[in-house]
């Protein structure tokens, strides 16, 4: 019944008024109500000292005496403002000006009583009922703001709860908490947190509660399904939790249909009123690690009041090394792509957030080499990305001589260019299908990569050549996670090319991060591979984002198998069969030494592969590829005739 009266509203148009909505009290008001609880502590007293038979005053009547103390008390309400604050607020100082004015009360009273007694008279108040009075005043005083917060507090929590989601929170350590707290405490949010998932395998157990929400183990959890549990999601804390248990949990949250939200920082829950902080969990948040932390300093020194050339910088992995650049104040960034209408959009982008670094961005196809050597002329770049590459592998298969042109020939432009205008280092970002590579793309990446190696060591050279190695970066354009999304949105089916085929899996961030940081460890000629975890089977990763999306697959999104494109494999290497790796100071990065090729040998296979690129077929193209990538096997592709 009580939270029947506090779930009524009044409706007023197309407004709904609350208990909580009330407004407050005027303050002559909540005077009247202390002076009536004072009258009543007066008869609680005249009560009890009728009990104790015992006279209550000596010279004065009862109602002349009770007069005087209510005269008396009301002068001392005033002086201490006991009935200035807002009552559903009250907190310890309201309390404190209460027993101030109950103190000040008794101490007249009894100083009348001493005063008549020097005087000769008896004392007018018995010693015991001012004892009693300032108890009783005090008790029910507070009492009665104490009551009315409580009341306050508790419609306000069933106001909100009847109008929000309710959540669990995985986790009761301090982290959990807090986050629970800064949810509770910000009435903005659409969230009612029922109670807390303690990570605890036993069964049983007496568990205190928390912020007075109950807490359930992980047991009792598992039996309860999402109707017995009546919630509508789970918030965790990815940070508390490790690879295993954040996968374990995912499944049995997934199992159940519940869904999955991620905390952001407390900070953030305390500060706004913007329900988006609190995200549903994607894919990524199950592949993301935590990201690899170097010596920042070094990168800044590295690229502090330098000018830095980066290419490709319109696409995913150059418009972040971008983002990374531009914290460490250059002096100039140029920004080389032959996309205009994406480089357009990363111009915007990037004033707009660093508006006191100057940016360059130049339209350029990096394979014209008269359109690049001009910048190299006109600036003193003290770092070179090179991340500018055709990359998807059915595409780059079909047309193998647009691969040969950018891939390979574009990075020889960039890198014999660096060379001899001095660039002090040449970062160049490649992938992990350059290792044994089964398509055109891995191969024509596995050349770039022999090509740059064997300028480190040539005569007269001052640049440090660094290559990067890693897999699929989540997110990147094309890459099949956003394609899956899309698949789902549509209401599927869901497309994957072979039940067992997997891959490696970093974000981003991590992936740039990595470049960055080759850049300053390298002393030149070194391929750098990051330790990318356990590869991930592409149908397990299809299968949990139909299942965060909140549909069933086979039931609600079918997966379909296309079968293996052309030049793909069933799984990628970080390391060729021959290569061995030699440890850096970070335990997650590796120096990959591959075989390498002298600058004399490579730059005439190269050149010859270029002067007929125009008049080969694609044929003519990969066999030339093939001569130079001598592990270069094609798999599931036309070209399979060449190597027999």
């Amino acid at each position: 019944m009580f939270k029947t009266i506090f779930e009524n509203k009044i409706y007023n148009g197309d407004n709904v008024i609350g208990l909580t909505d009330i407004k407050y009290l005027p303050r002559w008001v909540v005077l009247i109500i202390d002076i009536l609880f004072l009258v009543l502590s007066l008869l609680v007293t005249f009560f009890v000292i009728f009990k104790l038979k015992t006279k209550a005053f000596n010279v004065l009547d009862s109602f002349q005496s009770s007069f005087i103390i209510l005269v008396i008390n009301i002068v001392f309400m005033y002086v201490f403002k006991t009935y200035a604050g807002v009552i559903r607020h009250s907190t310890f100082i309201d309390l404190l000006k209460i027993l101030l004015a109950s103190f000040c009360t008794a101490a007249v009273l009894f100083a009348i009583n001493f005063t008549n007694i020097l005087l000769g008279n008896e004392k007018v108040f018995l010693n015991s009922f001012i004892i009693l009075y300032a108890v009783f005043s005090s008790m029910l005083l507070f009492t009665f703001r104490l009551v009315v917060k409580e009341a306050f507090h508790y419609a306000r929590e069933v106001s909100r709860s009847s109008l929000k989601k309710k959540i669990m929170v995985l986790g009761v350590d301090e982290q959990a908490v807090a986050i629970a707290r800064a949810i509770l405490d910000n009435p903005k949010l659409p969230y009612h947190i029922t109670s807390f998932i303690s990570l605890d395998n036993k069964s049983g157990g007496n568990y205190a509660k928390i912020l007075g929400k109950s807490i359930v183990n992980k047991v009792s959890f598992i039996k309860q399904n999402k109707l017995e549990l009546d919630i509508e999601g789970v918030i965790l804390i990815k940070e508390s939790l490790s690879k295993e248990e954040l996968d374990e949990w995912i499944g049995i949250l997934l199992e159940k249909d519940i869904k999955i939200l991620k905390a952001p920082s407390v900070q953030k829950l305390r500060s706004t009123d913007n329900a988006n902080f609190i995200k549903a969990v994607q894919i990524e948040d199950l592949l993301n690690r935590k990201p690899i932390k170097l010596d920042n300093e070094d990168v800044k020194k590295r690229h502090f009041n330098k000018e830095v050339l980066i290419t490709g910088g319109a696409g995913s992995i150059g418009s972040e090394i971008i983002n990374q650049v531009a914290k460490f104040s250059p002096s100039l960034i140029v920004v080389v792509d032959q996309a205009e209408t994406p480089l357009y959009e990363v111009e915007l982008h990037l004033r707009e957030k660093f508006p006191h670094i100057e940016f360059k961005f130049v339209l350029a196809d990096v394979s014209n080499i008269k359109r690049i050597e001009p910048l190299f002329k006109k600036h003193h770049f003290s770092m070179v990305y090179h991340a500018a590459a055709y990359k998807h592998v059915p595409l780059v298969e079909s047309n193998p001589q647009e691969a040969v042109r950018v891939n390979i020939l574009g990075s020889k432009n960039l890198a014999v260019l660096s060379s001899q205008y001095n660039v002090n280092r040449f970062v160049m970002v490649s992938t992990d299908k350059a290792v044994n590579p089964t398509n055109v793309m891995g191969a024509t990446k596995r050349v770039a990569e022999l090509f740059v190696q064997s300028l480190q060591n040539r005569p007269g050279n001052k640049t440090k050549f660094i290559t990067t190695r890693f897999g699929n970066v989540l997110g990147s354009n094309g890459s099949v996670i956003p394609h899956f999304k899309k698949q789902i949105e549509k209401g599927g089916p869901v497309t994957i090319t072979h039940p067992e085929i997997v891959r490696y899996f970093m974000t981003i961030p991590e992936a740039c991060e990595l470049v960055l940081n080759a850049g300053i460890m390298g002393n030149g000629g070194e391929i750098y591979v990051f330790d990318m975890g356990e590869p991930v089977k592409i149908l397990d990763l299809a299968t949990r984002m139909i299942k965060l999306s909140g549909f069933e697959p086979q039931t609600d999104i079918k997966i379909v198998y296309t079968g293996l494109r052309p030049g793909e494999k069933l799984y990628e290497e970080l390391l060729s069969d021959d290569a061995k790796t030699l440890p850096t100071n970070h335990e997650k990065i590796l120096i990959s030494k591959d075989p390498v090729m002298a600058f004399e040998e490579i730059n005439h296979l190269v050149n010859n592969m270029l002067s007929s690129l125009e008049d080969d077929s694609r044929f003519d193209v990969v066999t030339k590829i093939k001569v130079i990538v001598k592990e270069f096997i094609s798999n599931n592709s036309e070209y399979e005739s060449l190597d027999k």
